[in-house]
């Protein structure tokens, strides 16, 4: 006997993505396009070779818009073999400060190796110097209505 499918069997799923190639990464890099974080959620653990971000980022995926408010949701992501980090325009010193990360972009050299480029808004960048392309995006909350209750603008 099978049974119907129920409307919780078509609810969207939290996203679970890897990045091991500049296509994959151009994917990663749309849905935490707008993204906002405080400074203290930004961590690199040297000795691991790993560099974490706790994002709130502006659910791009959900195109149900028009059946309910905008949203967001937390999501980890976390890039591995980072040998290196160095940011230019941020105050690190400043712990109440939200940054915005606007893109992703990853620059190759030799043999996979290459450096990320964070672009955040304000003229702020984070700058993780790589030995391979190695970056995952994992929601780890509920979706929950964005605070401005609008969907981010974007001049073009």
């Amino acid at each position: 006997m099978t049974q119907d499918a129920t409307f919780e069997d078509g609810r969207e799923s939290p996203l679970n993505l890897g990045a091991q190639d500049a296509d994959d990464l151009q994917v990663i890099s749309s849905l935490v396009q707008d993204a906002v974080f405080p400074i203290t959620e930004m961590r690199w653990q040297a000795k691991q070779h790993r560099f974490g971000l706790l994002l709130n980022r502006f659910r791009w995926e959900d195109d149900a818009h028009s059946r309910h408010a905008p949203e967001r949701v937390q999501s980890l992501m976390v890039v591995d073999d980072v040998v290196a980090v160095s940011s230019q325009g941020i105050d690190r010193g400043e712990s109440d400060l939200i940054l915005s990360l606007l893109s992703i972009d990853f620059e190759p050299s030799e043999d996979g190796a290459g450096e990320l480029l964070l672009t955040l808004a304000g003229d702020g960048a984070l700058r993780l110097k790589v030995e391979a392309l190695d970056v995952t995006l994992k929601d780890v909350t509920r979706p929950y209505v964005a605070p401005s209750g609008k969907i981010p603008d974007h001049p073009e």
